[in-house]
């Protein structure tokens, strides 16, 4: 069976948004899809996907590795998504990863024995000016992440917190939440 077979009246509706020539313009809603309810999108999801739309599979993983959000392997429970771009390097990202790397005892595509955490390393979440930045599964970012701040995150959801509840709690949460909103307000810090 099919992962799309029972969701029928849910692709018509996908298909409606789109010209009846241009299937394969429904391509990402069908990839968050399946990545939302398994977590990762298989081979097998990705052919599927591409016999739906009209496309090939080679097209649709084209896709996919452009966007960090989709993953080709299983992933943990969180998913821990660190950015790698220069800002972030020198903000002190290299120092997250090796933290990361040596408390999870995994690497990148790897997941965590207990099935809790998986890591990848991504280009550029878009948030500079408060590096090291870090996501996890496909929540707000994380930002100005110490090894303080990490280890008391990696922590909480060790412990299966809720994520919003750890980040309430973080080392310096206040003032990096009072930062960010100067930004937007368009002040200074």
């Amino acid at each position: 069976m099919g992962f799309f077979d029972d969701k029928q009246d849910w692709l018509a509706e996908v298909f409606a948004q789109y010209p009846e020539d241009r299937r394969r313009s429904a391509l990402m809603p069908l990839l968050r899809r399946v990545q939302q309810e398994e977590g990762y999108v298989s081979f097998e999801r990705m052919k599927e996907i591409a016999e739906i739309v009209g496309t090939t599979a080679t097209e649709v993983a084209g896709v996919m590795s452009f966007y960090s959000y989709y993953q080709g392997l299983p992933t943990g429970k969180y998913h821990i998504q660190v950015c790698r771009t220069l800002s972030c390097k020198l903000a002190g990202s290299d120092e997250l990863w090796k933290t990361l790397v040596e408390r999870l005892g995994i690497l990148p595509g790897e997941v965590s024995e207990d099935g809790r955490f998986s890591l990848q390393a991504v280009e550029c979440l878009g948030s500079c000016h408060t590096g090291p930045v870090i996501q996890i599964n496909d929540e707000h970012y994380i930002e100005r992440v110490t090894k303080e701040r990490l280890q008391a995150l990696l922590d909480g959801l060790s412990e299966d917190k809720p994520l919003e509840e750890v980040r309430r709690t973080l080392p310096g949460e206040e003032e990096t939440g009072k930062h960010v909103i100067e930004l937007v307000k368009g002040g200074e810090s």
